[in-house]
């Protein structure tokens, strides 16, 4: 049976194709393809021209072959089933075999960027992502229409609990339940959208989209030219510049107004010469930027520029630069393959881009792609462009810019991912530097920004650019709020986002969240459509904003103070309006992981250091932050922020007690799909909910989770490490490869909480094992780390006058180096500590020599300069040369600092290798002295008795007649006499004086006999004396 289309859809496509706007039809229904004939017949009766071509994009199955012979099985398999009819022709059938389709898996839609179709069709709803949504609509041209297609629904509120593809990434195990906010907004925001259209599969129009109850046809705006205003300016532009070369053949080929003015920007400053300038571009997507700058390129050429080189992301990038390039020869009378020769690329992978153009018709000129880290090749070079620089590392960037004209053009807001950290940081400080040197007396460098507003692919103010930059948050550079004041950041209180109020899109909610996104967008150097639907749908994770003081008398809350890595929000309560967010963070849940697969995971890596309850640790990994960049001028306090948050974490904020616990009611969510199946289709109402929480909740009113650590990951930088490392988080992985976006490795720190529960709860062990790899990639993956950075993640002991270094005795120190330096490594190190020999002839022992140091092996005080010196030649394997640049030093400066290195290193070797050397001589046997059996008094008794005897046994055996020779002879009476004294007492010696009668005769041979005697005697005396001094001189 056939039916009449309603009037408003042709007149929705009426209005889009005179306006140059796009429309778009959400269709319901299984039956939803066969309407697509019909809308593209519409469209082709209004377009007028050559036939709409179509973009079919599908997940991986379509339910009609993309190939001639496989449809035709296809079809006769659906007429042997029964469900089509022979006799009949299929419309569908016709129009996909009428040809003009593009067909496209959603994985595969990277190719379809730059290319234009007149309208585009998505199926599968559920593997759609913001990125897709936003890649296949931008490929519609003005005039064109997008269709949706959705399988039967009873309610488009069973859209809310559709389970999408990528929730499968967002589950984990102990959060497996993810909520579709996102759909939700998605589907009120097409009821807000003019040229947005909901129907069934018989083209009724469904009450959500209300707003074509009011659609009329609209006049298009024309002079009397019959043509608009903004194409009248550019015709006169046009006109104005037609007699100047090379300028006018030029901008002949520019569509836009605004084009045209980038054009004639660029070509000033090429016909300028000075190659001191550095234009910047800056654009949405779809504004032509390539295109205008591949006809500045051509007009560079034209100017007599010989060394030209564009650079980008990769040479499939600049597809759209070079064709714009030879369309500007073309204008400029230039003939392929006499003039000129364009030269493809011979790899595979690159799919035979455009890599050199070489020009002949005026001298050796060459247009050559580059690689963005090899700006070592732009010695020679005169212009230099950049394209899609937002997507380049930053400092990549900065390593390209030099004494030679420069082009940039980078996306402000995309949908492939680009943030504004490079109009914020480069162009900026590019900015500042041109105007200081404008003041100054010296000359510098010259910049200039071009901004491109009016669309080429469609015109300007089309519904459905503002309907999709609403809903992905792609437009937000008005949304970054302004400073009124900074407080203090101990006067700021934390604040937890419910998320299901966020994204409920209520007026209020959207600008909240915009101003959120706007913050994100404006602090990362990449930012992706994808990241709304994770913030919006994965179970675990978390907002959290932090909102300046309230001041009850005026009813409002004054400006706030940006803390690092917190959402700061300042509200007006008088006014009715939202906080402005100066910093946004999320935060995601993980950890408690079942045992069974901790089993299988620890059985298959074979890690046996975690312990027996790390699968039920539970943790917050720290995911994106947002900040507004005048917060960080304002000197905020960024460790009273972490200490509160790890308060809070920890349990130690709101008194939350048991009986508070148990009055705690769970509320139920709101079924809104079971409501709405009451009702059919074509009688359902879909409106915002209004039954929602608060938005923000304090943190003393909310109970915190139960987590065992805290974790973050962030690119590698001095600064951040080190902010971190204050807090007493511990780096336990650095990926080896930079990011291709940031250019800086990615690092993970992690924090232990105060848990009762966690048996262990210190990361050091896991820092060791870090810091050890760390040490030996030092010479590879981190070998161009700076020399600080690196000194700040192994965090060495250099200091060791705590322990005395000549006790190599010590736990952990080196006691022997026999197996690590043989005796000619010791004689060659002396040899250099001597100054006999140059450092070249130690090189291969100062790694080893490194690594046993910053193991803490070799306890040498260093000071920083030194160890730092030797991380950088022994670790790293720099050379002098590289040092010199690295730490400003002079060569012998550094010289003089190693070989003070060296020399205590030798100084402590050498001791170690003599005590090795000591041990392994002979050793006397050691006397052992006992006691005497006898003590020293009794061993004198004993000699005293054994004197005694002898003169005792000595005056027993006396022979008289020796005594005979000293008898007083004849003179008894005069003896008598002697001793009676006349009563005199005897002398007081005892001798008494007689007169002997001896003749002198008898007394001469008495004294000549006794004079022998006496000799005899002496030198029987002085034989014994010599002998027992002989015995004493052996004896000692």
């Amino acid at each position: 049976m056939r039916k009449k289309v309603d009037e408003r859809i042709r007149t929705l496509i009426s209005n889009g194709v005179k306006n140059r706007h796009r429309s778009m039809f959400v269709i319901v229904g299984d039956k939803s393809r066969d309407q697509i004939v019909n809308l593209h017949y519409m469209l082709s009766n209004e377009v007028k021209k050559s036939r709409p071509t179509v973009l079919w994009c599908y997940k991986d199955k379509l339910e009609l072959s993309s190939h001639k012979k496989k449809r035709a099985k296809q079809v006769k398999k659906l007429m042997q089933r029964g469900l089509l009819d022979p006799e009949k022709v299929d419309p569908f059938s016709l129009f996909v075999e009428s040809g003009g389709l593009t067909y496209c898996l959603y994985k595969d839609s990277e190719r379809v960027l730059g290319n234009t179709f007149g309208m585009c069709i998505l199926q599968d709803f559920e593997a759609l992502t913001p990125n897709l949504l936003a890649r296949t609509i931008e490929t519609v041209e003005g005039g064109g229409i997008i269709i949706l297609l959705l399988r039967s629904l009873s309610s488009l509120t069973n859209l809310y609990t559709m389970v999408m593809d990528v929730h499968d990434r967002f589950r984990t195990e102990s959060h497996s339940k993810a909520t579709g906010r996102f759909n939700e907004r998605f589907l009120l925001s097409i009821a807000s959208c003019k040229a947005c259209v909901v129907m069934d599969d018989e083209l009724n129009i469904l009450p959500i989209s209300s707003h074509m109850r009011s659609i009329a046809p609209v006049p298009v705006k024309e002079d009397s030219e019959g043509i608009s205003e903004s194409q009248r300016e550019l015709k006169d532009l046009k006109e104005q510049l037609s007699d100047s070369f090379p300028v006018g053949p030029l901008i002949k080929k520019c569509c836009t107004l605004d084009q045209g003015n980038a054009v004639a920007t660029f070509l000033d400053t090429i016909l300028d010469k000075t190659l001191r300038s550095t234009v910047a571009l800056l654009a949405a997507r779809g504004r032509g930027k390539s295109a205008a700058l591949g006809l500045a390129i051509a007009g560079a050429i034209a100017a007599g520029y010989s060394n030209i080189f564009v650079t980008a992301p990769s040479p499939e990038n600049l597809k759209t630069l070079f064709e714009f390039v030879c369309k500007g020869f073309d204008a400029l009378e230039y003939k392929e393959h006499i003039d000129y020769d364009v030269q493809k690329s011979s790899d595979p992978l690159l799919k035979k881009a455009t890599v050199q153009i070489n020009i002949y018709k005026q001298h050796r000129q060459t247009i050559q792609y580059i690689r963005p880290h090899e700006h070592e090749k732009l010695s020679q070079v005169e212009l230099l462009v950049v394209d899609e620089a937002a997507a380049i590392p930053l400092p990549v960037v900065k390593s390209l810019l030099g004494p030679y004209l420069v082009f940039l053009s980078s996306t402000v807001n995309g949908y492939e991912g680009t943030g504004r950290s490079l109009s914020l940081k480069l162009l900026q400080q590019l900015e500042e530097q041109s105007q200081m040197s404008a003041k100054g007396p010296i000359s510098g460098r010259l910049f200039k920004k071009i901004e491109l507003k009016e669309s080429i692919r469609y015109a300007s103010g089309d519904p459905i650019e503002s309907w999709l930059h609403g809903l992905l948050c792609l437009d937000i550079t008005n949304y970054i709020p302004k400073l009124n004041g900074l407080p203090a950041p101990s006067e700021c209180d934390l604040y937890y986002v419910n998320r299901d109020t966020l994204f409920s899109y209520h007026k209020d909610s959207e600008l909240f969240l915009q101003r959120m996104m706007a913050l994100y967008v404006a602090s990362h150097y990449k930012n992706s459509p994808n990241d709304l639907q994770l913030m919006a749908d994965a179970p675990a994770h978390h907002l959290f904003v932090l909102l300046g003081p309230v001041d009850e008398s005026k009813n409002q809350l004054p400006d706030i103070l940006c803390v690092i890595q917190v959402c700061i929000c300042p509200v007006d309560e008088s006014k009715n309006q939202l906080p402005d967010i100066l910093c946004v963070i999320q935060v995601c849940l993980e950890g408690q992981i079942s045992r069974n697969s901790a089993k299988k995971s620890l059985s298959s890596t074979r890690n046996k250091k975690c312990g027996k309850n790390s699968s039920d640790t539970c943790g917050m990994t720290h995911v994106l932050c947002g900040r507004h960049s005048a917060a960080l001028v304002g000197g905020t306090d960024t460790q009273n922020f972490w200490l509160f948050r790890l308060r809070y974490y920890e349990g130690q904020f709101a008194p939350i007690s048991e009986v508070d616990v148990e009055d705690v009611v769970e509320t139920v969510p709101v079924r809104v799909t079971e409501a709405a199946e009451k009702v059919s289709l074509l009688e359902e109402s879909i409106k915002p909910r209004t039954d929602l929480p608060h938005l923000l909740v304090h943190l003393r009113e909310r109970r915190p989770e139960k987590l065992h650590y805290i974790g973050v990951s962030f690119g590698l930088t001095l600064d951040l490490f080190r902010f971190w490392w204050k807090h007493k988080f511990v780096p336990f992985y650095i990926g080896h490869i930079p990011s291709a976006v940031t250019g800086e490795h990615t690092c993970m720190v992690l924090k232990s909480l105060k848990n009762d529960e966690l048996e262990v709860n210190d990361f050091r062990p896991f820092y060791q094992d870090f810091r050890r790899r760390f040490l030996r990639l030092l010479g590879y993956s981190f070998r161009t780390t700076d020399y600080r950075l690196a000194m700040s993640i192994i965090d060495p002991k250099i200091n060791f006058t705590e322990q005395e270094p000549k006790l190599p005795t010590v736990d952990g120190f080196l006691r022997s180096i026999t197996d690590i330096l043989s005796p000619h490594d010791m004689k060659r190190l002396g040899a250099y500590t001597s100054n006999l020999a140059d450092f070249h002839m130690i090189l291969d022992l100062v790694s080893t020599l490194s690594h046993l140091y910053f193991q803490e092996k070799l306890p040498v005080t260093l000071s920083y300069a030194q160890a730092s010196i030797l991380l950088c030649i022994g670790l790293q394997n720099q050379d002098i040369s590289y040092i010199e640049g690295l730490m400003k030093l002079d060569r012998q400066q550094i010289l003089s600092l190693f070989i003070k290195v060296m020399k205590k290193f030798h100084k402590y070797l050498y001791a170690i290798a003599s005590e090795e050397i000591e041990s392994t001589l002979p050793r006397p046997k050691e006397t052992v002295l006992e006691p005497h059996k006898i003590s020293v008094n009794d061993d004198l008794n004993e000699a005293a008795r054994k004197v005694e005897d002898g003169m005792r046994s000595n005056m027993d055996g006396l022979n008289p007649e020796l005594l005979q020779q000293y008898a007083i002879g004849d003179r008894d009476a005069e003896l008598e006499n002697a001793l009676q004294n006349g009563g005199v007492k005897l002398p007081a010696g005892g001798v008494v004086s007689v007169k002997s009668s001896r003749n002198k005769m008898e007394e001469k041979g008495k004294q000549k006999s006794s004079h022998n005697s006496g000799e005899k005697r002496r030198k029987h005396e002085h034989g014994s004396n010599s002998k027992s001094n002989k015995k004493k001189k052996y004896s000692q």
